[in-house]
């Protein structure tokens, strides 16, 4: 029997991320986390900041992801985010830097006068930090 295949493709704002036929992938949505694969059922849902599971030639990789959308079709999986690291690329002590970062410029902007939209931002790159952190312990 054939391998099931399906592309699956991860933009930020920089530019593409990750472009690759995959067998499939895990995928954190608003709904819960979705194991997608060829043929999957359209589908558009909001992404959540967490590690994606993409399994290639039966390698399995992760990826942390920020907020962002994410769009099925039967052949496609088209993820838009902020924020996008394949984590075998990390450094397991500057994850850890990172996080201290974000975790110390969210609370700082909880204690000044920061409105709700930069808050938000902050929140999300701490989200971001730990989602890489999440996923590099799944590598190992």
């Amino acid at each position: 029997m054939a391998k099931s295949i399906i592309k699956l493709e991860i933009v930020t704002p920089g530019g593409v991320v990750y472009s690759e036929d995959v067998e499939h992938a895990v995928i954190p949505t608003a709904n819960g986390k979705i194991d997608i694969l060829q043929h999957h059922a359209p589908l558009i849902d909001r992404l959540e900041p967490a590690d994606v599971k993409v399994v290639k030639d039966g390698k399995t990789d992760y990826l942390a992801v920020g907020g962002g959308f994410i769009e099925v079709y039967a052949e496609k999986i088209s993820i838009i985010t902020d924020q996008a690291i394949l984590v075998d690329e990390d450094d397991h002590q500057q994850i850890e830097a990172a996080i201290k970062r974000a975790e110390e410029a969210l609370e700082e902007g909880k204690n000044s006068n920061f409105d709700e939209a930069q808050l938000q931002l902050l929140e999300a790159a701490a989200k971001f930090e730990q989602a890489r952190k999440l996923a590099k312990g799944k590598v190992r």
